[in-house]
């Protein structure tokens, strides 16, 4: 056979940008060795007439570092188009560890990232110490998507410094050689790079802040000097720059992070993109810096997520307005049908409704403190909170939120919301956009993702599983923003498929693929993209120890391929497993 697999007559969108164009695929050997009149036969050919074929997805910001353990699928992002996925964003990771570390690591993971925790004690095998040791046994097992790890700062100052890293308390010199030392050695063994959070959000199961979250600028050039001399390699952060504080306090977290990635001899970096409701203009200053940068010749990309960023509140969510109420409390311990019925009677919600919710965060809770204080202005909450089903639109009007409907009934938001978590036995859903919905629209989301250093990001895959499900961005990004946005200007298909493409690859330095191309990564997506559907998010229980996650399923995905393997047909996985992990500065 001439080819293993040809792709004919789809309107091939080749990654670069440019407009599509109908023409053949061939591939041999996991690789595409020829665009255009693929003359010969093939062990398979996919008729793609009437699709698009790009290429494969890349995810540069997740977080299945546990989940990988127990899962090869890496689900949701398998479904939704991703063949490669980036782990170990924001500090948080399970390697280096030691082994008396393990538990802090995994209450660590569960507060920052929503991770439960009996999921993870049950799930991680730990066959790892180093972080060259967690890369080689992640790279034993089977896996569907390809996947690169960077190494987490949390984790290597724990490694490090022990009990002082819980404490905050200032590395020493000789700390910082130890870090830079096994940062050099994991990167020179295959990590992709080096991510550190400094967000106040991020919290410790115990509420208390990350390790690394107040390390010193002297901490951060220290280590990030293991960079210097590799060819491969990026810095990622996650920083609140001080939120509303002064421009002389946003300023000095900038200058911070700019002299971490100077101190690696230029090694790109990235940051998070997000228009926060305390500091609402912060993210246009975070914009000019890193123009600022990229003309002094240092690399600043932005991560822009695809939507509002907030959170699913329900019943068998993680949050809802009702779980520091009295009543509530002394019922939430019971199984969700349990629930429902007490929640049904009108004598419960006259009592309930009558109460004020107690403090939910602090005192040992990972619950951030931002959730006390939206239950204290629930008015304001209502006026972005929305019902979410599979006609919902995630850019809603203000006449649809829950605020208006308590309006149009003359009665309390707190009375719509109650009802509304009681529909569909319980299992109801709302939206609530925290961030990047200030003006109750998406544009100035556009703006971010349309940026020339913006990079489609913050999907945290794997992350949060009980209060959002933004692994599903790339559909959303393709459907949403390319298709049927309604509300503002639209993103070129091909633009938007660049971005989530080469755009991704090169900053992460995968130059094998996301270009459809002779010689690179037979990495492709075959997409019914006229009917590409996104639904609504729903609960499972098939984490370990039967933990519940949302999952969101699309329709229109008529295959997906790594390595020129169909891991996915018709929405449903194969079976396949020709997933590896990439390993940075190595052919």
């Amino acid at each position: 056979m001439t080819f293993d697999l040809k792709i004919i007559n789809g309107t091939v969108f080749d990654g670069t940008g440019a407009p599509g164009r109908k023409t053949h695929i061939g591939i041999r050997d996991g690789l595409i060795v020829e665009v255009g009149a693929c003359e010969g036969d093939a062990a398979r050919t996919i008729d793609a007439d009437s699709l698009i074929v790009t290429p494969g997805f890349i995810d540069i910001h997740t977080h299945y570092d546990g989940q990988i353990s127990w899962d090869a699928d890496l689900a949701p992002s398998c479904y939704h188009g991703v063949t490669t996925a980036v782990l170990g964003n924001c500090g948080v990771g399970f390697a280096p560890c030691r082994p008396e570390d393990r538990d802090r690591l995994i209450d660590l993971m569960q507060g920052v990232e929503d991770i439960p925790g009996t999921a993870l004690h049950e799930g991680i095998t730990w066959e790892w110490e180093s972080f060259p040791q967690y890369m080689d046994a992640l790279d034993a097992r089977p896996h569907t998507i390809d996947f690169a790890a960077q190494v987490p700062h949390d984790a290597l100052r724990v490694y490090v410094m022990g009990e002082r890293a819980f404490k905050l308390q200032d590395a020493t010199d000789e700390d910082i050689a130890k870090m830079r030392d096994l940062l050099r050695e994991s990167l020179q063994a295959g990590a992709i790079g080096f991510s550190t959070g400094r967000s106040d959000n991020h919290r410790d199961a115990d509420g208390s802040p990350t390790p690394a979250s107040e390390a010193s600028l002297r901490e951060l050039t220290g280590i990030a000097a293991a960079f210097k001399g590799l060819q491969h390699g990026v810095l990622q952060a996650v920083s609140d720059f001080d939120m509303a504080a002064s421009p002389q306090r946003f300023d000095g977290e900038f200058d911070l992070l700019e002299r971490m990635a100077e101190a690696s001899g230029g090694h790109h970096l990235s940051m998070s993109l997000i228009q926060r409701d305390m500091a609402t203009e912060q993210w246009r200053r975070v914009i000019a810096r890193a123009e600022a940068a990229q003309a002094r010749g240092l690399t600043i990309r932005l991560q822009a997520g695809a939507r509002g960023i907030g959170v699913l509140l329900g019943l068998q969510a993680t949050f809802h307005p009702f779980m520091g109420f009295p009543s509530y409390k002394k019922i939430a311990h019971l199984p969700l049908p349990e629930r429902v019925a007490i929640l049904r009677d009108p004598a419960v919600k006259a009592q309930l409704l009558s109460e004020k919710s107690e403090k939910v965060s602090g005192d040992g809770s990972p619950i951030p403190p931002l959730a006390d204080e939206l239950l204290a202005h629930i008015d304001f909450v209502a006026m972005r909170l929305y019902r979410l089903d599979d006609r919902f639109d995630y850019e809603p009007e203000p006449q649809s939120s829950i605020l208006a409907e308590a309006l149009a009934q003359n009665v309390s938001p707190l009375s719509v919301i109650y009802d509304a978590m009681l529909e569909d036995e319980g299992r109801t859903l709302l939206y609530f956009p925290i961030y990047n919905y200030i003006e109750q629209n998406l544009d100035n989301v556009h703006t971010m993702l349309t940026h020339p250093l913006a990079l489609p990001g913050l999907s945290d895959g794997g992350a949060h599983v009980g209060t959002v499900c933004d692994a599903s961005f790339p559909t959303f990004l393709l459907t949403h923003w390319t298709r049927d946005r309604k509300r503002g200007p639209r993103v070129p298909l091909e633009h938007m498929i660049h971005r989530m493409t080469q755009a991704n690859a090169d900053y992460m330095g995968f130059h094998d693929r996301g270009v459809i191309a002779p010689g690179k990564k037979a990495d492709l997506n075959i997409i019914d993209w006229a009917n590409l559907k996104l639904h609504h998010p729903h609960m499972v229980y098939d984490l370990p120890a039967g933990s519940g996650r949302f999952l969101q399923n699309a329709t229109g995905y008529r295959a997906t391929l790594v390595s020129g393997q169909i891991i996915l047909e018709d929405d449903k996985l194969t079976g396949a497993t020709p997933g590896r992990l990439i390993r940075g500065g190595q052919a």
